[in-house]
């Protein structure tokens, strides 16, 4: 939707984060003068106020007939559309747009690469513009990984390309992309989607719905791989023998051998597979992958990411805050089966199933367990269910306590692994905010552990 279309529109602003003030300032740009409402809490009313702009009202929390009451409302991607009080609003003609929407309307030309999966997207889009970067490309990094996309509106250099991160949340919104990936799918974000078929479908958008000229597929996701069924577009295969994939240690083509896997900053199997999704959408873009593919040995490994914080006393400190499913911790532990390791599981309880995850520990046991958080005694449960476990169980209070726990199981030395399988609500503001505390508690300073290598224009 143009800002054309868009003008003599009652339009509301529901969210005042990030996603929110980005909304606002693009509004405000290029409608002035037209009221606008903004649906925020007591604290940002007072931050819009110090604007001094009399055409914006602030309100509190709408319900479904104060959202009906409006042509279109900008929704922050947080917000489901799920919820009743949106659902009811629709109903009633209100039109529900966000900034993935808006960024697309202005942008029908645009070369871009948008990546969305369960797990790995940050990596890969990150990876995809190191890659595109080091081949002299101007390139655009954005989305869900930081920089949301309306943000991105007044730059006055525009790049070649754009990498798009994007979640569940935004996917349904890309427009006619060059390039469209999906990496995989496990079940998350159900608070917001109401189920896994909703999940799903949301997610899958990005191949469905959105009319891309070629799309990005990893062949060893089953669910993931049959989406390819009545595509128009033409579809690029990962993790498939006739193209990118990994053999033992090394990265090949095909048949042809082009890289040793250890000779890259990124550990475990999942990784791997994350290098040959970003060199798949290379080639997909007409670019030489093969011999880009080199490039990816000087990559920035991503914050929170299975990040090596560092030794302390001789215990290795791995912060992988942002792991938020139980296959995401049984990844992680996959990255360290030659060392003794103590992994931290456990946060918010969304009713995700662990059985996976206790599964895979009783024929990989690490040194020990310490679940913790608001499901950290559900996870317990679930795994004492073992019959012969081959690790130390225990629970801990909160994150301070199963450090300490950690420390303790490991006298000989090894491994600190945070690798929570859930997400950090109610605890803390976000899994950033979760990681940097971790780094803290291990001895390390918070402050240089959490920027994003590449982020913006580059």
């Amino acid at each position: 939707m143009n800002p054309s279309a868009l003008k003599g529109q009652s339009i509301a602003i529901w969210g005042y984060g990030r996603e929110g003030r980005a909304a606002l300032q693009y509004l405000r740009t290029r409608l002035p003068g037209q009221p606008l409402t903004v649906f925020c809490n007591a604290s940002e009313a007072d931050e819009i106020a110090a604007l001094g702009d009399a055409g914006i009202v602030c309100r509190s929390e709408p319900g479904g007939d104060d959202l009906a009451a409006f042509d279109v409302v900008v929704k922050s991607p947080g917000i489901s559309k799920y919820r009743p009080e949106a659902l009811t609003a629709q109903a009633k003609g209100t039109r529900f747009i966000g900034g993935t929407a808006l960024w697309f309307a202005a942008h029908p030309d645009a070369r871009t690469v948008c990546v969305t999966a369960t797990k790995g997207k940050s990596t890969v889009s990150a990876l995809i513009a190191h890659l595109l970067r080091s081949a002299g490309k101007r390139t655009a990094l954005v989305g869900n990984i930081g920089t949301p996309l309306l943000e991105t509106m007044d730059w006055t250099e525009q790049p070649e390309f754009w990498v798009i991160e994007m979640s569940s949340y935004q996917t349904f919104e890309a427009v006619r992309p060059e390039v469209a990936m999906m990496l995989n799918f496990y079940p998350e974000h159900l608070d917001w989607h109401g189920s896994l078929q909703a999940y799903f479908e949301d997610k899958s958008a990005l191949i469905t719905k959105s009319q891309a000229r070629h799309v990005v597929l990893n062949d060893e996701a089953p669910r993931v791989a049959a989406l390819a069924d009545g595509l128009e577009a033409e579809v690029h295969w990962f993790n498939t023998n006739d193209g990118w994939h990994a053999k033992g240690h090394t990265l090949c083509r095909g048949d042809t051998a082009v890289l040793d896997l250890r000779e890259l900053p990124m550990p475990g199997q999942h990784n791997a597979g994350n290098v040959c999704a970003a060199l798949t959408a290379i080639d997909a873009l007409g670019l030489d992958a093969v011999a880009l593919a080199p490039a990816a040995k000087h990559f920035r490994p991503l914050p929170h990411r299975l990040q090596s914080l560092g030794e302390k006393n001789g215990i290795r400190y791995v912060n992988d805050s942002i792991s938020t499913t139980p296959f995401a911790s049984i990844a992680a532990l996959g990255c360290f089966t030659a060392q003794p390791v103590a992994i931290l599981v456990g946060g918010y309880d969304r009713g995700l199933d662990w059985d996976a995850f206790a599964e895979y520990v009783a024929v990989h046991p690490p040194k020990a367990i310490i679940a913790m958080g608001q499901n950290g005694a559900r996870i317990a449960e679930c795994l004492r269910g073992i019959n012969t476990p081959g690790f130390h169980l225990s629970e801990a209070a909160d994150l301070s306590d199963a450090v300490q726990q950690a420390q303790q199981a490991l006298p000989e030395g090894g491994v600190v692994l945070l690798s929570p399988g859930a997400p950090s609500f109610g605890v803390y503001a976000d899994y950033v905010a979760r990681g940097r505390h971790f780094a803290e508690l291990a001895g390390f300073d918070p402050n240089a552990i959490s920027k994003i290598p590449g982020l913006g224009l580059g």
